[in-house]
């Protein structure tokens, strides 16, 4: 019995994402759609639930604070440059060095987002959708396992149409579709 080469295994491999990948795709895309609803309801409910709503709504004051602070003083200092050359020294800049150690109210709201991300996820893998991703990835994972366990292209080619066939519906070997002549 021949042993396959290199490019062979990499040509069956090839072959199974190709075949299998936008189905995977596909699902993947209506389950985001899932995860960013779930996404949204559990943050808003982590927040509250661990206590950092309090303090992002704390923050967001500040925050707010700070920028009509900001503002005023921008304004304090424009109107107070009345002669040409004080408004030509006017180099007002509201930055700081420490601007890297700032926590905001975005970076509290992406942390909270995150870890509810995490709880969606784990949350839509009980949905019917969920798992018919995790069924296509895993037909994906037994495709490319079987290639890499396999000796003879010809019985590799026969397993895999059974395996494609059994779990998706479509045989290994693509037809291609006549070209229409007008």
């Amino acid at each position: 019995m021949p042993k396959m080469t290199k490019y062979q295994l990499e040509h069956f491999g090839d072959k199974v994402k190709r075949r299998i990948d936008p189905l995977i795709d596909e699902q993947g895309l209506l389950v985001k759609q899932f995860i960013t609803e779930a996404t949204d309801k559990a943050s808003k409910k982590l927040a509250i639930k661990i206590g950092a709503q309090k303090i992002i709504d704390a923050l967001k004051l500040a925050e707010d604070n700070l920028t009509k602070a900001q503002g005023s003083a921008r304004s304090f200092f424009e109107k107070k440059a009345t002669t040409k050359e004080m408004k030509e020294d006017l180099s007002y800049k509201m930055s700081r060095s420490d601007e890297d150690e700032d926590i905001t109210v975005e970076e509290c709201e992406s942390q909270i987002r995150t870890w509810a991300k995490t709880l969606a996820e784990r949350e839509i893998e009980k949905r019917p959708e969920g798992k018919q991703l995790a069924k296509l990835k895993e037909i994906k994972r037994s495709a490319l396992d079987t290639i890499m366990e396999s000796e003879a292209p010809a019985a590799l080619i026969k397993t895999l149409n059974k395996h494609m066939t059994k779990f998706l519906g479509v045989s290994w070997h693509e037809q291609p579709t006549a070209i229409e002549h007008k």
